[in-house]
């Protein structure tokens, strides 16, 4: 009871709304610089509690998750809006990168395991990774079909 009542006297200082895969979603943020200062927390500027609510679009009862988040941005660098949409965007990273390592390149099953040698063919899978992106290619496993079939056309890749 006291949460509602107190979050109703402090409204959020930025919230959005998406809709998509089959829900909406709400989320919302409230930061802080007030504790710099007090903080234990190297380098802290700003606190923030983020508070994600998903409802389905089939109508089940709706979900309510609430994260608390540190961070050494200012007020003048980071705005509740870039926040909000830097949390947002921690999830590119995985979707981008680590998802197609594992499954287009099915990095988990690799059976090099000694020395330097996975670090040295976790960087080559980046590389092939970051060419195709940076060539324009969305989906790097249909690119990577493409250029198996045709390996005369790899070099061209990289300008040779």
């Amino acid at each position: 009871m006291w949460k509602a009542s107190i979050l109703s006297l402090f409204p959020p200082q930025y919230e959005t709304v998406d809709k998509g895969h089959g829900r909406i979603e709400i989320r919302k943020i409230w930061c802080s610089s007030e504790l710099t200062g007090y903080l234990t927390f190297p380098h802290h500027q700003q606190v923030m509690r983020i508070e994600r609510i998903r409802t389905t679009l089939t109508g089940e009862q709706p979900q309510s998750e609430v994260a608390f988040a540190i961070t050494s941005l200012p007020v003048e660098k980071a705005p509740p809006t870039r926040l909000l949409k830097l949390n947002r965007g921690h999830w590119g990273i995985e979707n981008s990168l680590h998802y197609v390592r594992d499954v287009t390149f099915d990095e988990d099953r690799c059976r090099i395991r000694t020395n330097s040698a996975p670090r040295i063919m976790a960087t080559f899978r980046n590389l092939a990774i970051s060419i195709l992106r940076f060539k324009g290619y969305k989906n790097i496993a249909r690119a990577l079909r493409f250029y198996t079939r045709k390996p005369h056309l790899t070099l061209q890749l990289v300008g040779l």
